[in-house]
């Protein structure tokens, strides 16, 4: 039987790109996987009181459940006061709750928060100010059927955290988680919201990481982040920062739990192969990140809502990357991976062609024998067994990289185949 001896660079390159296709198999079934949750947790609702029927039925809706599957919490106007009379003014507090949330506490992934129709609050604070309280790991969703402040919303938030997960959070820490969503919507107000959460996200994760309590030691960290930020902040504000961030600083935290959640705030860039596997998973319907967050109904609230996630620049960034298509990524990874472009893969391949012929008679040594048509690795790997010019047919990943022009194959052209009252609380 003729053998063909290959060079070891080229065997090196396909069992590297065979390894990295069984590699990338395995972690797509792996991320199918649902999320763990806490065994004695439950998903939990909260509707505001001032609600009609029917706006609670909607809400309902936009969550994705219903009254029947989860265990749900009225929270009223007077639950918000316990915890914001003497820090939000009365026109933040308001008479009314409308404020509802959806809370899931999970094992890890930090906290991921969607909010629609909250004007004053984004996903963002929300989910710092969670980090605040003592919550480490939890979806959340809060909403309301019309536009209204949010400033309430973070109370029922950290009622159904503690009826969902059976733990209960510190009642200072709680104030002053409540201290914190005021101070950041005021500032936000000031500088806009983008700016005052990562400022305030920035300085807290200092504080913290170095167990700064020194008044002096926190004003010159907040000095220097709104410095390097390019924002000018008021002695007032400082003031006000400083004291709340001596305020959390009395508390322990999980430093790990509250950078990693820091992170997912800051928009930061997941690993490679992290991204890739999360976005395939996703794209056939297997990414359970953000759990709850997944089964929201937009359309309930209708166009003109207003909703922010704490997961949307994560998914920006992976989907678009300066109109780079998420295929033409893992096809630009592994053409650099593996020779560069096309050209430089079809010139391999005649170069192989070529050499077959020229080594036919060497050494047995280090050689591949050309699979017969009952072989199951040739049934299994490839639409065409047997065939030594397409011998990269068996890796899904590397087919249509060798230099033929496969007008079907997803990863080589880029694409999935497809051809085309006040509102105040």
């Amino acid at each position: 039987m003729k053998k063909i001896k290959l060079k070891a660079p080229q065997r090196a390159s396909r069992c590297m790109r065979k390894s990295l296709s069984a590699v990338l198999a395995a972690a797509l079934i792996c991320t199918g996987l649902p999320m763990a949750v806490r065994a004695d947790s439950s998903k939990v609702v909260t509707l505001g009181a001032n609600l009609s029927d029917e706006q609670k039925t909607s809400m309902y809706e936009y969550f994705g459940t219903t009254a029947k599957e989860v265990d749900t919490i009225e929270v009223t106007n007077q639950d918000e006061r316990k915890y914001m009379e003497g820090i939000a003014s009365e026109a933040q507090i308001g008479k009314r709750t409308y404020s509802c949330s959806y809370v899931e506490p999970t094992e890890k992934g930090g906290i991921q928060v969607k909010v629609a129709n909250l004007t004053f609050v984004t996903s963002s604070m929300i989910a710092s100010t969670l980090l605040t309280s003592g919550v480490e790991n939890c979806n959340v969703v809060a909403a309301s059927p019309i536009e209204v402040s949010g400033t309430g919303a973070l109370t029922g938030i950290m009622m159904a955290y503690e009826s969902a997960s059976g733990e209960e959070l510190s009642e200072d820490q709680k104030a002053a988680a409540t201290e914190e969503l005021v101070t950041t919507g005021e500032l936000a107000g000031e500088i806009g919201q983008q700016p005052a959460s990562d400022l305030m996200n920035q300085v807290k994760q200092e504080v913290i990481e170095e167990n700064l309590t020194d008044e002096g030691e926190i004003q010159d960290t907040v000095q220097s982040v709104a410095n390097s930020s390019g924002i000018d902040l008021t002695d007032e504000q400082i003031a006000q920062i400083v004291s709340l961030m001596q305020n959390i600083a009395q508390y322990d935290y999980d430093v790990k739990a509250l950078k990693k959640t820091l992170e997912n705030l800051e928009g930061k860039e997941e690993g490679f192969f992290s991204k890739l596997v999360s976005t395939i998973s996703g794209f056939f319907g297997g990414d359970d990140k953000g759990g709850i967050i997944n089964s929201t109904n937009d359309n309930i609230l209708g166009d003109n809502a207003v909703i922010d996630s704490t997961l949307d620049d994560i998914k920006d960034k992976v989907s678009s990357d300066e109109g780079e298509g998420f295929f033409d990524k893992i096809a630009n990874f592994f053409k650099g991976l593996f020779g560069g472009n096309d050209t430089e893969d079809a010139s391999e391949d005649n170069t192989e062609d070529s050499e077959s012929e020229d080594t036919a008679d060497d050494s047995t040594e280090d050689t591949l024998t050309p699979q017969s048509d009952d072989d199951p690795e040739d049934i299994a790997g490839s639409d065409e067994s047997g065939d030594l010019s397409n011998a990269d047919d068996d890796d899904p990943l590397q087919n249509g990289h060798d230099g033929d022009a496969d007008d079907d194959d997803p990863l080589q052209n880029g694409h999935d185949g497809d051809t085309g009252d006040d509102g105040s609380e």
